[in-house]
């Protein structure tokens, strides 16, 4: 899989651009501000339906314009897939494969496998339990179409439940048995997307123990460590037990709508007693993992991103990515620098071909 053509309309703030790419190695360089990560967040649109930096769909849109279009033409197996994404104010975003409509925008996730690696990454360390559960489910979603269908379908069902609450509260009324029909909707769902989060988990984090290790030299052991309500009792037993107490809250306190994962460096949260240097190289290995576990499963490499890497890293760091690079462990990748002197020192160290866009 590698992206042949991409052109740009009117995102962010780039008014039109045209790319024919290289199909190992492509560097955008150039100044703070001039949209070198604005045409990496175009690849990943194109991949995930959404911006990665982003989630107001709209904010996408170059100011004072009314849409924006993203054309690409990708090669997938020896065989040209086009697809085009837009989005026109006061409308709904449009996926096209090869000029036909997806109905539903998920039908798309996991056609074109990518992973991006950016500084804005750190979130997954900084933020809550939801920017990590939100890695898992993207994770998981991109070779189980299933999968995002019942995490939607759940998510329906619990602000229902949520509405139902805040409607008895306001009304000083209730009513078991209407609350008891999204119970034994929202049970099973809960189950099945707790059991493929702990399928996925037991696959994904010997990967990223390796990972962290190739990248650290062996220097500290790390965990990711899964936290659900679901490991202790059962998702019936939670909702019983906890009716009360949703009933004042007005709200689904219990479920997999509240899983964590914990990052550890030595039996400790990585976000307290980790050093930046840790945290990066935990970061990298999370990412580096998805690469591995997307590639095993869709048999061919990821598209991957590097947002303004190099100037986060240390030189040891990126020697051992380059590493992989000269390995073949990935196939075509986007990087985006401030320096165009390093950044092509790197890429030739890698003995690849590849093309620099001057910005």
């Amino acid at each position: 899989m590698f992206l042949k053509q991409l052109s740009l309309l009117n995102y962010k703030n780039i008014s039109q651009k045209d790319f024919t790419f290289d199909s190992k190695i492509n560097c955008f360089v150039g100044k703070n501000g001039v949209g070198k990560t604005n045409i990496l967040d175009a690849i990943y649109h194109l991949a995930y339906t959404k911006s990665y930096f982003n989630p107001l769909a709209i904010q996408n849109i170059k100011h004072d314009e009314d849409f924006f279009l993203l054309d690409a033409v990708f090669d997938k197996e020896n065989r040209e897939e086009k697809i085009a994404c837009s989005l026109k104010k006061g409308q709904k975003k449009v996926v096209k494969r090869n000029n036909k409509v997806y109905e539903k925008l998920s039908e798309h996730i996991g056609f074109i496998p990518l992973v991006i690696i950016s500084p804005s990454d750190s979130d997954l360390i900084s933020e809550g339990s939801e920017t990590r559960r939100r890695f898992i489910d993207s994770v998981i979603s991109t070779q189980d179409s299933l999968y995002l269908n019942e995490l939607i379908q759940y998510q329906k069902l619990v602000s229902q439940r949520n509405a139902l609450l805040k409607y008895f509260a306001l009304n000083q009324t209730f009513d078991k048995d209407n609350l008891a029909i999204y119970d034994e909707q929202i049970v099973p769902l809960g189950n099945i997307i707790f059991e493929k989060r702990q399928q996925f988990l037991a696959q994904f984090i010997p990967i990223f123990k390796k990972y962290y290790a190739e990248i650290s030299n062996e220097a500290e052991s790390v965990d990711l460590v899964y936290q659900s309500q679901l490991l202790e009792k059962s998702f019936e037993d939670l909702l019983i037990e906890n009716l009360s107490k949703d009933r004042i809250i007005q709200y689904t306190s219990s479920g997999i709508h509240k899983d964590d994962l914990s990052f550890e460096i030595e039996g400790y949260p990585v976000k307290k007693f980790g050093s930046q240097g840790q945290q990066k190289s935990f970061l990298i290995a999370l990412k580096l993992a998805q690469f591995e576990f997307l590639k095993q499963k869709s048999g061919s490499a990821p598209i991957l991103l590097f947002d303004d890497i190099f100037d986060k890293l240390d030189a040891s760091r990126v020697e051992k990515i380059v590493t992989m690079v000269n390995n073949d462990v990935f196939g075509q990748i986007f990087i985006s620098d401030t320096h165009e002197e390093r950044t092509e020192a790197i890429v030739k160290q890698t003995h690849q071909s590849y093309k620099i866009f001057r910005l």
